[in-house]
């Protein structure tokens, strides 16, 4: 069956990556259409996180989570600043709770410099605890450029300046099936009308349906495919009392995540998070039980000793759409584009987790680049 219309450039998911590139695409002259699969943009891992603007410390020099949370970030808070965007530069402590992790801390200092993020500094523990008197530690890193944001309202933002440019959402259209042409890309499409198009350009930012995506592009080498491994976040917020602290506090991060981190949001709102939970299987389950709530008390009494009894309780919940086996290193971004699989005009995102969304000016930007 031949194809019904004809679209420029196909952006695959409308999460805020999604939503970045299609605008990208759009202010640069491009035709795009956003394939969405649910009913509202933004219904996954783009709305279920901690909101932070990070500042580039973590990630290893040279990768691509060093050169697109730095540059990033840049990019976000002008953004935000010039289109009144809610967001706070609040900044953040990570904080060392015992001897041992001093010289860890300040090697995330030297990595964060290494990295260009020349605002940090080393604090004393006398220094951190006067800054925030409910804080226990042995010794912290200052973050001035660390901040926080009104995800739900940059994305409506990012969505808005697309469709100015030109651009279209389609709700209800999962991507089918792809097969590659020697003129770009036929797609069938999941909606009501079971849709045939053709595009010139196809970029997979479907996030958690990424692996299905790339699946189930006929032409695209599969052994290219990284491995899915998805992991569960769950948070936890105050039952009651006023917030105990002024800025962000992160522990030193535990290899698999920041660690159970304290967040304050753009209304006010005091959370704790995330954990780690491998999920066994594919389902997205964004239940919280509580069944954890022991080791989050735990977590967080190593630097907020004052947390009283029994004030948690169970909130929301995320999935990293992770590409890093348990216990490996984290992963760095997996961006693939012609360049290293063969097919014109074809990006396929994966593992786009923590700094995402912080990176997500400067990923649509490279994107752009690639075709």
């Amino acid at each position: 069956m031949r194809p019904e219309y004809h679209v420029q450039s196909v952006v695959v998911g409308s999460g805020v990556i999604g939503l970045a590139i299609a605008r990208k695409l759009a202010r640069a002259g491009r035709e795009v259409l956003i394939l969405e699969a649910e009913d509202s943009w933004g219904h996954h891992t783009s709305a279920r996180n901690s909101q932070v603007i990070h500042a580039g410390m973590y990630y290893a020099p040279g990768s691509l989570k060093a050169r697109f949370c730095v540059e990033g970030k840049k990019r976000l808070y002008d953004f935000c600043r010039t289109r009144h965007i809610d967001h706070d530069r609040i900044e953040k402590l990570i904080v060392a709770t015992a001897p041992d992790q001093v010289a860890a801390l300040k090697a995330i200092h030297d990595r964060g410099h290494a990295n260009g993020v020349t605002d940090l500094t080393l604090v004393t523990a006398e220094d951190a605890m006067k800054c925030e008197p409910e804080l226990a530690c042995c010794a912290a890193i200052l973050s001035p450029s660390t901040g926080i944001i009104d995800a739900p309202s940059y994305m409506n933002a990012l969505l808005g300046e697309a469709e100015a440019a030109g651009a279209f959402i389609a709700y209800h259209s999962p991507l089918e099936d792809v097969v590659v042409t020697d003129k770009g890309f036929e797609l069938s499409v999941g909606d009501a009308n079971n849709t045939r198009m053709s595009c010139d350009h196809l970029i997979n930012a479907a996030g958690l349906g990424g692996w299905d995506v790339a699946r189930r592009t006929a032409g695209f080498d599969p052994t290219l495919i990284p491995p899915q491994c998805l992991t569960k976040g769950c948070y936890v917020s105050l039952s009651a009392g006023k917030a105990p602290f002024q800025r962000l506090i992160y522990p030193m991060p535990d290899g698999a995540s920041l660690g159970v981190h304290y967040i304050r949001d753009i209304a006010g709102r005091v959370t704790f998070g995330p954990d780690v939970r491998v999920m066994d299987g594919l389902d997205l389950d964004y239940s919280n039980d509580g069944a954890n709530i022991a080791a989050f008390e735990r977590a967080v009494r190593t630097y907020w000793p004052g947390l009283p009894d029994d004030a948690l309780q169970p909130d929301t919940c995320g999935i990293r759409p992770r590409i890093t086996p348990p216990g490996a290193p984290l992963a760095d971004f997996m961006i693939l584009g012609p360049d290293s699989h063969g097919v014109t005009g074809l990006v396929q995102l994966f593992g786009i987790e923590s700094p995402g969304l912080t990176s997500s000016l400067a990923i649509a930007e490279y994107v752009a680049e690639l075709i």
